[in-house]
């Protein structure tokens, strides 16, 4: 079934039928807000020691999420799906074109151009927090602490490209694309929306984070900062002295 709305610059041109659906589930748009955060807090606590143990699980949260996501992407709601919205280079090409033109095609999901910052996005957050693993725990020399803050770098990038995009869109479209990430809903056609929210999973995937985030930060002291976990912050060598 086609997502596309018989008018590409404005669904709410379209003629009858067009009402507010529901697109997104509420997965999707926790999972959105979860990342916005946990990305904007490690990158700006990147260059802090004090606020080194803060940096680092977000970093661990980011990638969880994105496990969660490409989860979703399978088993989610039909607009969350991979298969309903990653397209190949002609159709991405198509709608920059469109775009560029004031006239782009409209999409009750993802456009193209949006799914392949969203593919971009996703693969930078596993290499970002991955290559932060490696440099926390010491497994590679300095030159990897350079790739991290690379791909860090790249991915506000593409973040930044992405946000103009949706502004633009939006603009286009003659619809709120910020404000349906919070609402969940749409212009569109009835049969393009979704029955299902699914809250207890957003649910879930909520309280497993602020879970993480106590596991992480219960043991900080008031006004001794976030830069260690005190169960980690002892070098091998205090120990040593310790047992002198």
């Amino acid at each position: 079934m086609s997502t596309t709305s018989a008018s590409p610059a404005n669904p709410t041109e379209s003629g009858r039928g067009i009402r507010r659906i529901l697109v997104w589930d509420v997965p999707i748009r926790a999972f959105h807000w979860l990342m916005v955060l946990s990305f904007s807090g490690a990158y700006l606590t990147a260059g802090s020691e004090r606020w080194r143990l803060v940096h680092v699980t977000l970093g661990y949260t980011m990638a969880g999420l994105v496990f969660f996501r490409l989860l979703w992407g399978i088993l989610g709601t039909r607009h969350a799906r991979f298969t309903n919205f990653v397209r190949g280079p002609r159709q991405v090409a198509a709608y920059l074109r469109g775009l560029l033109r004031g006239a782009p095609e409209h999409y009750a999901g993802h456009n193209p151009a949006g799914a392949f910052a969203i593919m971009a996005l996703l693969g930078l957050a596993l290499v970002v927090s991955a290559s932060g693993w490696m440099s926390y725990n010491d497994m590679a020399g300095h030159w990897l602490e350079g790739a991290h803050e690379v791909a860090a770098n790249v991915m506000l990038a593409i973040v930044g490209f992405h946000v103009a995009g949706v502004m633009i869109a939006s603009w286009l479209h003659r619809e709120n694309l910020v404000g349906a990430m919070v609402t969940g809903r749409k212009p569109g056609r009835p049969e393009e929306g979704i029955r299902r929210a699914w809250r207890s999973v957003a649910v879930l995937m909520l309280v497993t984070v602020l879970g993480f985030w106590w596991a992480q930060w219960r043991d900080v002291q008031p006004g001794a900062g976030f830069s260690e976990r005190p169960s980690v912050s002892v070098k091998a060598g205090d120990r040593d002295n310790d047992n002198d």
